[in-house]
């Protein structure tokens, strides 16, 4: 494994590939609200860097970040803390915004010009979202609501992540690792848990406000069944008033189908794979987890790569493993 761990000084136009003075770098993605982040601990002898300065990190040849230095801490030795952020990072920004029949990627795509954020592949969804507006809130979060309504609309998830420097949106069943993590091939240690008590519900109750009767309208959708079970277990809303009664219907539904079930996540300690990032699909071979065996194509909500001494580890973070 060949490493290559590049700063690029702006000021200087100096570059220097520090890899040799780093005994640890750590990378970490997720599936969903944050920018991809790099670690790395330098003796800063002989070399100068500020922030805002260019950082590249790649393995084998293969580009894994490219971002820029956002935080140092140094100590009297001259050894520096250093944490790196790609462009998802500039995304953290609050804005406001009403869009009105675009797709999750013509939003992204509006958005990155307003910031001055290189595109990259954006998969259209086929779905155009009827109304989305967002006050005051970051733009990671109004991306992440997008893909959201486009989820429920349409079934289909995608992920929204840095490429090496380009913003991209990908179908994530378009986005399939190569490799096998599990029994026999690279697993190290796993803990798997079930539960209802984050993001499940049993009852959707969707309000819109009707400005004409003074009032609001209500549209819910509930599994009398799983309520039973559980207990009541319900998700509260306000929709926009521009949606009509079967859209709002149809939402409930949506909504009730994607949150009214039991949550699975499994955390797995594996040897690295270079360039795995969180929102890509990764077959994972994990049999006799307790209620269940897996033997499946699974979707990545965490990964974090540790390269030390020469050694590649990962971290793993996944959910949804069927109902």
């Amino acid at each position: 494994m060949t490493c290559e761990l590049i700063i690029l000084e702006k000021r200087t136009g100096n570059s220097w590939d520090i890899a040799p003075q780093v005994q640890k770098v750590t990378y970490t993605t997720n599936r969903t609200g944050s920018p991809g982040t790099l670690k790395f601990t330098v003796n800063a002898s002989g070399i100068s860097f500020v922030e805002g300065d260019v950082v590249r990190f790649s393995v084998d040849g293969q580009v894994i970040f490219l971002g820029w230095v956002f935080t140092k801490s140094r100590d009297r030795y001259a050894v520096i803390d250093v944490t790196c952020y790609d462009q998802l990072r500039y995304l953290k920004a609050n804005a406001s915004y009403c869009f009105v029949g675009r797709t999750a990627g013509q939003i992204v795509q509006e958005i990155a010009q307003d910031f001055q954020l290189k595109t990259g592949a954006l998969d259209d969804t086929g779905y155009a979202i009827p109304t989305l507006v967002k006050e005051d809130k970051s733009c990671l979060d109004i991306i992440s609501a997008a893909i959201q309504e486009t989820l429920l609309a349409t079934g289909k998830l995608y992920t929204f992540f840095d490429d090496a420097g380009a913003l991209s949106l990908r179908e994530a069943g378009g986005m399939i690792a190569q490799g096998v993590v599990g029994e026999g091939s690279l697993l190290l240690d796993y803990t798997y848990k079930t539960d209802i008590d984050e993001h499940t519900y049993n009852s959707i109750k969707l309000v819109r406000p009707n400005e004409s009767t003074g009032r609001a309208d209500v549209f819910q959708a509930v599994d009398s069944f799983n309520i039973g079970n559980w207990g009541l277990l319900q998700l509260y809303q306000t929709i926009d008033e521009a949606l009509n009664d079967a859209q709002a219907a149809a939402k409930a539904q949506a909504m009730l189908s994607y949150y009214d079930r039991r949550r699975r996540t499994l955390k797995v300690s594996a040897l690295g794979l270079p360039g795995l990032k969180a929102g890509q699909m990764l077959m994972m071979d994990v049999p006799d987890l307790g209620d269940i065996s897996l033997f499946a194509l699974v979707l990545l909500e965490k990964v974090a790569h540790t390269f030390e001494n020469d050694v590649h580890t990962m971290d793993l973070e996944v959910q949804e493993l069927g109902v």
